[in-house]
């Protein structure tokens, strides 16, 4: 039985999607109770579900972001295939789909040709590039769009650019999907019209990188890498302490800057230094005033610096690693993990970041490879024999 409560209740997704972005966008919807139907190749299904085999043989990336949703085998350029995702077309609320290059318009499955043809649709074109300009055809995956879009060249120590262990490029990308969508469906509720629109790996991280590319604009040279550092605050970063381990904390503005000398080092007078009165100084002597910091630090444990940091209402963390994460008392004391079904058995999985009030979001399994195939061809099937009858 649906739940009527959810906020996404009422409304039917189809997707032909792979790899991370697009899943991961309709992923979000079904959380909160779309019924999302993805459209899997015949046999082998989404590629993503080989990237790994860690989770008792599924991949790590397929179960994060396919819960809760109906695996459609299907195949598209075949007269049934065509057939049957026009019938889903004309049902559907949301249409979401991320094929190579050119695929999706070839065969008329573009978000602007299917909102013509189903006016009340909201549809959605991801692509590596974006339409148009001389990349719209170029194949894209999350590292390469993190090196052409600049993201390697701030990211990693001064000696060695780093890629960001998540793909970041094809999060950002389903979470504009996600907000597309939401913005597509609140229009179509206020004028009764669908929305086509598109986003890409590129745009995505085009957007995120607003701040250095502005910065090297307006500085006339790029952001420094800087390691595990804040490239343009000081102090902000990793921090030894006596006990052998690293603490992190971040001083934002000078009210900071003077609790942080007064009640965690217990020297007040710091903060007047001519070296440190201002970040731009503190950034420029950052060597000779983290050097400072860390024979302070040198004295204490890192539960003992910790516990100044808080007193002085400085922002801190420990590193953890993702052993720590996943008993992290943040999740474990509010119960933010559920159980999920999979064809292999139950897993935990992290609850979704957004927290409403008396709602449970919907934690559903994840499907084997065209798991619904023959239930939804039914129910197919059914509604054309009802609408002959109505006919008749």
């Amino acid at each position: 039985m649906k739940d009527t409560t959810l906020p996404l209740s009422d409304i039917t997704v189809v997707s032909i999607e792979q790899a991370i972005a697009a899943p991961l966008a309709s992923r979000h919807l079904a959380d909160w109770g779309a019924r999302v139907i993805k459209i899997e190749r015949p046999g082998t299904g989404d590629f993503a579900r080989g990237y790994d085999t860690a989770m008792d043989g599924l991949s790590s990336q397929f179960v994060w972001t396919n819960r809760s949703k109906e695996s459609l085998a299907l195949d598209i350029k075949e007269e049934h295939g065509q057939e049957t995702l026009e019938q889903l077309l004309e049902r559907a609320d949301v249409f979401i789909q991320n094929l190579a290059p050119g695929a999706a318009q070839r065969q008329g499955l573009d978000a602007r040709s299917l909102v013509e043809r189903f006016p009340r649709l909201v549809a959605c074109d991801i692509s590596g590039y974006g339409s148009g300009g001389p990349y719209s055809n170029k194949k894209a995956y999350d590292l390469l769009v993190q090196c052409e879009s600049g993201f390697l060249s701030i990211n990693g120590t001064p000696e060695t650019p780093s890629k960001s262990g998540l793909a970041i490029a094809d999060i950002a990308t389903g979470m504009y999907a996600l907000n597309g969508i939401l913005m597509g469906l609140h229009q179509r509720a206020r004028t009764g019209r669908g929305m086509a629109f598109e986003v890409s790996l590129f745009d995505a991280m085009t957007e995120w990188m607003s701040y250095p590319a502005y910065y090297t604009r307006g500085r006339g040279e790029p952001i420094p890498r800087s390691g595990a550092r804040h490239a343009t605050i000081a102090p902000y970063g990793p921090f030894a302490t006596g006990d052998g381990k690293t603490v992190f904390f971040g001083i934002q503005n000078e009210r900071e800057w003077r609790s942080f000398c007064t009640v965690v080092l217990g020297d007040a007078q710091i903060a007047d230094d001519a070296r440190y009165v201002t970040n731009s100084l503190r950034l420029a002597n950052r060597d000779a005033l983290e050097c400072a910091i860390t024979e302070r630090f040198a004295s204490w444990s890192s539960d003992e610096v910790l516990a100044r940091l808080d007193r002085a209402a400085i922002a801190n963390g420990k590193m953890n690693d993702v052993d720590a994460l996943l008993e992290h008392p943040q999740i474990v004391e509010r119960n933010r993990s559920r159980s999920v079904e999979t064809e292999r058995g139950a897993q935990d999985m992290f609850l979704p970041a957004v927290t409403i009030a008396g709602v449970e979001p919907v934690m559903g399994p994840v499907p084997a490879v065209g798991q619904h195939t023959q239930a939804i061809l039914a129910e197919l099937a059914e509604e054309r024999a009802v609408h002959q009858r109505s006919n008749a």
